[in-house]
């Protein structure tokens, strides 16, 4: 464990975790709170960001200088965490930034619109219609890889189930980082891991899974993706995913992935000791982030060269 991330683990378990769980989400607060996160994360030599002007795809690009948008080229569709109802492409600049270097890809990172103003199935929408837009470009399905953290990981895995009810052709696989995959709230992580975590309180998880879930059911399948069936899991394209040992979510992966196995799909999880959740956003001050998307970007790489 470096230095970096016992650094980074204090601070974080200072700001976000002091006291008992909070008894109400204060969503204005926590959007206010990350309102600047990433504003200035550094744009490597060589790649720009650009704001999408196409309003089938609202959300930000990350290219090379003498990218094309057009091109049948291998891409990333990013899906940004925060439980539905905070953050931004511009929080996830660090990590988006540093996994389309180091896959040497564009990433596209959708401005999905948030709960509880827009609870599920919005997100899941804007998801599938920027999938088909991206599509529209000229972009293949085989030089896709959806990938998302936490909640946006979640809404990965939600996307793939919703594309195969529509019968679409799905990407070539799935980066999942820390995944959210039951927001019915059943992991024994969410109390085993409840002191080790440094950012989250097991407790709250139900809390704000209401606020995307508005009157829909937790363990509906394309909010809670854990829930799906074992034909639709078998079906899924390769899921390469990570998440920490200290974190309430760890359960959510560990189950999504034992179940995709058991059911005959191609699945990998690769947990991580002492970090916190969603680690890789720290990319520009952690070693253990650096690490952990040049595994990511290498997955990238090898399920679009095919």
């Amino acid at each position: 464990m470096s230095l970096q991330n016992l650094l980074l683990s204090y601070g974080l378990r200072k700001r976000l975790k002091r006291g008992a769980p909070p008894e109400h989400i204060d969503v204005a607060g926590t959007r206010r709170a990350m309102a600047q996160f990433g504003q200035n994360a550094r744009v490597p030599a060589g790649w720009r960001i650009e704001r999408s002007e196409d309003p089938a795809l609202p959300g930000e690009w990350t290219r090379r200088e003498n990218g094309n948008a057009t091109a049948d080229a291998p891409t990333i569709f990013y899906l940004h965490g925060g439980g539905y109802y905070f953050c931004t492409p511009q929080t996830h600049r660090p990590l988006t930034l540093a996994l389309a270097r180091k896959a040497g890809m564009p990433a596209f990172s959708l401005d999905y619109r948030l709960a509880p103003e827009h609870p599920f199935p919005a997100a899941l929408d804007d998801a599938v219609d920027a999938y088909a837009a991206l599509l529209a470009l000229g972009i293949s399905p085989g030089h896709i890889v959806i990938a998302g953290d936490s909640a946006g990981g979640g809404l990965a895995l939600a996307t793939l189930l919703a594309l195969q009810a529509r019968h679409m052709a799905l990407p070539a696989g799935a980066l999942l980082f820390s995944p959210w995959t039951d927001l019915a709230a059943t992991g024994e992580t969410l109390r085993s891991n409840d002191r080790h975590d440094v950012m989250f309180h097991g407790d709250s998880i139900s809390r704000v899974a209401r606020l995307y879930l508005g009157d829909t059911v937790a363990t509906e399948p394309l909010a809670s993706p854990l829930y799906a069936a074992p034909e639709a899991l078998a079906a899924l394209p390769p899921l390469y995913v990570q998440a920490s040992d200290k974190e309430v979510l760890l359960d959510d992966s560990r189950r999504l992935v034992e179940r995709a196995k058991a059911a005959g799909g191609d699945a990998e999880l690769h947990i991580w000791r002492g970090v916190p959740h969603v680690w890789q956003l720290y990319h520009p001050f952690l070693p253990e982030a650096r690490r952990a998307l040049a595994d990511a970007a290498a997955f990238a790489t090898r399920v679009t060269s095919g």
